[in-house]
């Protein structure tokens, strides 16, 4: 069972939540609430596993709450469902600790997909969402696979980028072709690819090159 709490300023958006969620038998709704302050004191009396959240709180705004919610109680999967505009804040609610985010102009069958998803720990968007998202963290962690390069081995990569071989790359490096190989078979490795055209473009990607 997957207990629901529903948080809204508008009592019939509630209502209707409320009559659409309890209609399923793995759902139950157990509390609603028309403010975000009130949110705390719940948690902690009941065993709360998908809050359904607007944005626009009367006292605390969803955001906040959120933040404040999700450093109390990391286990609280929360659903912001928002008439804002998700390419707005989508992305900021999920960077804010959200399991997802849900526009009220959504069906019925959509809001019942994503409930159950953020409750089983998965992240809940609109596909044109969840693919920017996904670009943004692959981009995020090859950002930080270029941290973990020595300054030799971004040479290397600058050298194999422009064209160079491992013995032109010897020669300029004064270092030998069997250490050029070593560099180039850890950069591989590193970035995660398989052949020099590969290794060229991320390079060329995040102008290394």
């Amino acid at each position: 069972m997957i207990n629901i709490l529903i948080v809204d300023r508008h009592p019939i958006v509630r209502t209707g939540l409320e009559l659409v969620l309890s209609n399923k038998s793995d759902f139950e709704v157990i509390g609603s609430l028309g403010s975000g302050i009130e949110i705390f004191e719940f948690v902690k009396r009941h065993k709360v596993d998908v809050i359904i959240s607007e944005i626009d709180l009367p006292e605390l705004n969803g955001i906040t709450a959120l933040r404040a919610i999700k450093k109390e109680n990391n286990d609280v999967n929360v659903l912001m469902f928002s008439h804002q505009p998700e390419e707005i804040y989508a992305i900021s609610t999920i960077k804010a600790g959200a399991s997802g985010y849900l526009n009220k102009s959504a069906s019925i069958e959509e809001l019942i997909v994503a409930v159950r998803k953020v409750s089983n720990g998965e992240t809940s968007l609109s596909e044109k969402m969840d693919k920017h998202f996904r670009y943004e963290d692959t981009r995020k962690s090859r950002s930080r696979m270029f941290k973990k390069l020595s300054t030799r081995e971004v040479e290397v990569l600058k050298l194999l980028s422009i064209g160079r071989k491992n013995k032109e790359i010897a020669q300029e490096l004064d270092i030998n072709e069997k250490t050029v190989s070593t560099y180039k078979a850890r950069l591989f490795k590193k970035l995660n690819v398989t052949n020099i055209v590969d290794l060229v473009h991320q390079a060329k990607h995040h102008n290394l090159a």
